[in-house]
């Protein structure tokens, strides 16, 4: 599933592309086609993210919510549109560029009020400018349950996801079955701290990488990885290899329906 960082990439490309235009909008295979009559021609105000969640706005209080769970793409190209390949469920048609939006788990049309529900029960975004860290801190302060599982739920904070999870945990040597009550306010700030410059860079770059100039395939020799995910990780999907920093092999096990990656030397109990 995208972190959000792809949200927000996404959402800076199209608010480039449409925003400030009068738009043409079509659900070709046909899912959103009431709603897409609804916006066809209308002015596309805005595109921003929170957390895993992409929103539309147009004039006239319409706004498109988009989550795209496991399976869901966006594709952008130059005019002229081409036959739709696939299903594509929305299509936005602008002055320069369209986009075809596939296989997402959640498209349908909202009010402001019913954004502001979606959003109410999301946690601080480290992305977003109104981010509240500490209202994530509440949560995880009085919580039993591991950081681990903390940092993947997003009603606690929404954005991380599996890799920025296991990836700033190792980068912090902190033991990722640690309860969220013995966490303490320090080690939770730099946990913040580090969310908001990783994932930024990951808006910038479109990837992740986590992995600090002195560990680089071109500070040690080794090999770069080779991975369709992309991006240079300490520990995510490298079970069974050698950690970057003690040699020590990296460990993974199911968490939450999730893999989980850690190094038990460079984050022990």
């Amino acid at each position: 599933m995208p972190e959000g960082h792809t949200l927000h990439r996404l959402a800076g490309v199209h608010h480039e592309l449409f925003a400030g235009t009068a738009v043409r909008v079509s659900s070709p295979q046909g899912r959103f086609a009431s709603s897409a009559s609804v916006l066809d021609g209308a002015v596309f105000e805005r595109a921003e993210a929170h957390g895993k969640h992409l929103f539309h706005s147009y004039g006239g209080d319409r706004v498109v919510h988009v989550h795209l769970g496991l399976y869901g793409t966006f594709t952008e190209s130059e005019l002229p549109v081409a036959e739709p390949r696939g299903q594509v469920r929305m299509r936005i048609v602008g002055p320069t560029h369209f986009t075809d939006l596939r296989g997402p788990t959640k498209c349908e049309l909202l009010t402001p009020d019913e954004v502001t529900a979606v959003r109410d029960r999301l946690g601080p975004d480290p992305l977003r400018n109104d981010a509240e860290p500490e209202r994530a801190w509440a949560r995880i302060s009085k919580s039993r349950t591991s950081i681990a599982a903390l940092l993947m739920d997003q009603k606690i904070l929404a954005g991380v996801g599996n890799v920025y999870r296991a990836e700033v945990l190792f980068r912090h040597g902190i033991p990722p079955m640690t309860p969220g009550r013995d966490l303490g306010r320090q080690r939770w700030d730099l946990i913040w701290a580090d969310l908001v410059e990783l994932m930024a860079d990951g808006v910038k770059v479109g990837r992740i990488d986590t992995v600090r100039p002195e560990h680089l395939p071109e500070a040690t020799g080794r090999a770069p990885r080779q991975d369709r995910h992309g991006g240079e990780v300490y520990v995510y999907r490298r079970a069974g290899m050698p950690c970057l920093i003690c040699g020590d092999e990296v460990l993974t096990t199911d968490l939450s329906a999730r893999k989980l990656y850690w190094c038990p030397t460079c984050q022990p109990e």
